[in-house]
């Protein structure tokens, strides 16, 4: 078994891509160069491959994990250079590695995520970095989710699972947000949720489609082990 993991990012258009379609984005492209991807077993096999975390329709991304087993080895010449060429705009392959056979999927094993949020407001309008604090203060922060199941909507609190926020002006002295977040199987919370709840607590009356969100890093544990090639 060759268990590989790609790192990419994703900008531009291909932002409207949703999950499901980079999935198939990324089969088409392994067949295209020629890379004989491992299948599972059964009535229905499916390439053994996936993106390891979803990420909202509309966001960039910097750092986002492909994993995938191969039948053959190959080079990260191949990995890298020859897939890329079949990717369109706004793909970039940054870095290939492998992943010991006996090592846990990254779905599962990744354990938060920065997020960098940039929002119209003027940075030295007021001091965000107290109001950031002031809002991580509270021993309850509320948000509305839908559940999956009913539908219905409840609040539910997200406040432990904010690890961070911090806040800086961009170079046109624009207010951007570093948010670190539980993310994973283990415990996560949607960054909409929590970028709602501070757009709430800060009093912005920008529109939500004037704000731009990246997500900069899935994070794992330091000894989980990924030879990069």
């Amino acid at each position: 078994m060759n268990k590989y993991v790609i790192v990419f990012s994703k900008n531009g258009y291909v932002k409207y891509i949703s999950h499901l379609d980079m999935q198939r984005l990324f089969a088409r492209a392994f067949r295209r160069c020629g890379l004989e991807l491992q299948y599972s077993q059964g009535f229905n096999p499916h390439p053994k491959m996936s993106i390891a975390q979803p990420l909202s329709l509309g966001y960039s991304a910097k750092g986002e994990f492909i994993e995938f087993e191969t039948k053959a080895a190959y080079s990260s010449d191949v990995l890298i250079g020859k897939l890329q060429e079949t990717m369109p705009a706004g793909i970039e392959l940054i870095r290939c590695g492998v992943i010991p056979e006996d090592s846990k999927s990254l779905a599962a094993s990744i354990e938060y995520a920065e997020y960098t949020v940039d929002i119209p407001v003027a940075y030295y309008e007021k001091d965000y970095q107290k109001v950031a604090d002031d809002f991580l203060w509270q021993k309850q922060i509320l948000a509305e989710k839908r559940q999956k199941k009913t539908k219905k909507m409840v609040e539910t609190d997200i406040r432990s699972k904010i690890r961070a926020i911090t806040t800086a002006p961009d170079e046109d002295d624009k207010l951007t947000l570093k948010m670190t977040l539980d993310c994973g199987s283990h415990s996560n919370v949607s960054p909409e949720l929590v970028l709602t709840s501070f757009m709430k607590f800060a009093a912005f009356d920008c529109p939500r489609y004037e704000i731009e969100v990246s997500r900069d890093k899935l994070g794992l544990p330091l000894d989980y082990a990924i030879e990069w090639m």
